[in-house]
């Protein structure tokens, strides 16, 4: 088994948390992790990219191949779009964010960059924002991506939840609570 993610965003989403959460799970599970990370100025609003690589064999490099990947989970809808070519054509699934983050003066219009992710054949559009906000703090946006991902990640749901307790234990149980709450919403969403 062999499953390739490219976890990609802005700085400031928690796109890297969610690589730890998902690496975290796939470990718990026995499966081997390799993990790549770029940080592109990142707190000034730059791009955050991630290749997770999980499998029952090691896999041979942290890169994920163009053309390869089986999910790309998109934490703002543009830096989704710029990664489309790393999307595995026959199996792959975008998992993205509707929010715009609008980082350069001349970001596209929205409603077609929206559009061009609805067109594919394999797609999730959800506004983590919006579900977020109504687990306790639109900042657990990143795992509301989390909780929509486990229904195409071959983890187990528990796994994933430890994964997220362990992450957020330090900060407090309020805030382990509201990204579990987080993680469920977007578990259960209906796009």
């Amino acid at each position: 088994m062999k499953y390739d993610i490219v976890l990609c965003g802005v700085g400031g989403q928690g796109g890297i948390s969610v690589s730890v959460v998902i690496a975290r799970a796939a470990m718990a599970e026995g499966l081997r992790v390799k993990q790549s990370e770029v940080h592109g100025m990142s707190q000034r609003g730059g791009e955050v990219l991630a290749h997770l690589r999980l499998g029952t064999e090691e896999p041979a490099s942290p890169i994920i191949p163009r053309g390869s990947a089986s999910l790309i989970l998109s934490f703002e809808p543009l830096e989704g779009l710029r990664y489309l070519p790393w999307l595995s054509a026959e199996q792959g699934t975008m998992i993205s964010a509707v929010t715009p983050i609008k980082n350069i003066p001349n970001y596209p219009d929205i409603d077609s960059v929206l559009a061009e992710i609805n067109a594919l054949p394999r797609k999730v559009l959800v506004d983590a924002d919006a579900l977020a906000r109504e687990a306790g703090n639109v900042r657990a946006a990143n795992i509301v991506l989390v909780g929509v991902a486990s229904r195409f990640l071959p983890l187990k749901e528990e796994n994933l939840k430890n994964a997220i307790r362990e992450l957020f234990a330090r900060k407090g149980e309020a805030l382990v609570d509201i990204n579990l709450k987080a993680f469920e919403y977007g578990r259960n969403y209906n796009s």
